[in-house]
């Protein structure tokens, strides 16, 4: 039986700025680092593996979705970072409040938090 998800992997050509943008949204540093050819951030029992591609260009292949305990609280960090949402925190009709952004090489993040 499949119990839940462990970890992403997404890839990155620049480890240092994929480390820089996850670690200053707080990401938990759990190996590797901002030189390392295989960083893993720990988010509670679950992983996100950041893993160095030669030559990987930045693309859309689709979206990590992150549960927060405060959207806007998340909303506002990445705002002071001066990093560039592509939408603001709104409620879904699906009863989740979220807002994207995407990471330097092109991984779209959104970040939520259930309604009620």
């Amino acid at each position: 039986m499949i119990e839940r998800i462990s970890a992403v992997t997404l890839f990155t050509g620049d480890m240092a700025a994929a480390f820089r943008f996850y670690y200053s949204l707080g990401f938990q540093l759990h190996y590797g680092g901002a030189s390392a050819a295989f960083t893993t951030f720990s988010l509670g029992d679950n992983f996100l593996h950041i893993e160095l591609e030669r030559g990987h260009s930045p693309s859309h292949w689709g979206r990590v979705i992150f549960y927060v305990s405060d959207v806007d609280e998340m909303f506002a960090r990445i705002q002071q970072l001066r990093l560039e949402p592509s939408t603001a925190p709104e409620d879904a009709r699906w009863g989740e409040r979220y807002f994207h952004i995407s990471d330097p090489d092109g991984h779209e993040l959104s970040f939520a938090r259930r309604l009620g």
